[in-house]
């Protein structure tokens, strides 16, 4: 998932080739929304990275995003990174499969009880084999409570996401399956960037 916030569009960038993006956001108003998905089989772990690394975050951000224009975050500055990964009630779930990352959830808490997942993606070796479902499942869990590891936080009483047209095309379905409702649909236009990936030769490329 991408979270596609963008910076207002400069008269210089408006000169370069653009794409329309669409952009939808969906939420969660009770943990009896969540649908979770079946636990796929094999050696899958979901384990929360504790240790504040900027370098392991946007290995994270890139490794899944590079080939679907996740693009937002790479002008970011170390300190940045660290800043964002700092932040009370921010959190990152990594899932792990035969002890190899494989993908990602980031959940980021706002005031009043509100938590966004704001990046959810697999390494594109890893997709296609039941695991987003289930990490999903997981990261959403792992939202509503997440006032249990931070006892300054309020309970949680919404979770919420961005999805948009970049975005890999089961992304969408896999929300509403597990109990999202959209609650807003914009359009706008981006810059035609680069992707950062994928790497040339590897899975998928």
């Amino acid at each position: 998932m991408n979270n596609p916030a963008q910076p207002p569009v400069s008269d210089a960038e408006a000169t370069r080739a653009t794409i329309e993006v669409t952009i939808w956001s969906l939420e969660q108003t009770s943990p009896a929304d969540l649908r979770p998905a079946a636990v796929p089989e094999g050696d899958l772990r979901i384990v929360r990275s504790e240790v504040v690394l900027p370098e392991f975050s946007r290995f994270l951000y890139s490794a899944v995003g590079g080939d679907i224009h996740w693009t937002d975050r790479l002008g970011m500055t170390y300190e940045q990174w660290r800043e964002e990964l700092e932040r009370p009630g921010a959190e990152t779930w990594v899932a792990y499969v035969n002890g190899t990352p494989a993908g990602y959830v980031q959940l980021d808490a706002q005031d009043g009880g509100v938590v966004e997942i704001m990046y959810f993606g697999l390494i594109p070796a890893f997709r296609g084999r039941r695991i987003g479902g289930h990490l999903l499942s997981y990261g959403v869990e792992r939202a509503w409570d997440l006032a249990e590891r931070w006892p300054e936080r309020p309970p949680t009483e919404r979770v919420w996401l961005h999805t948009c047209s970049k975005d890999g095309p089961y992304a969408m379905d896999n929300y509403l399956r597990r109990g999202f409702r959209l609650f807003d649909t914009k359009t706008e236009l981006e810059p035609d960037v680069a992707t950062p990936g994928p790497w040339p030769g590897a899975y998928g490329a």
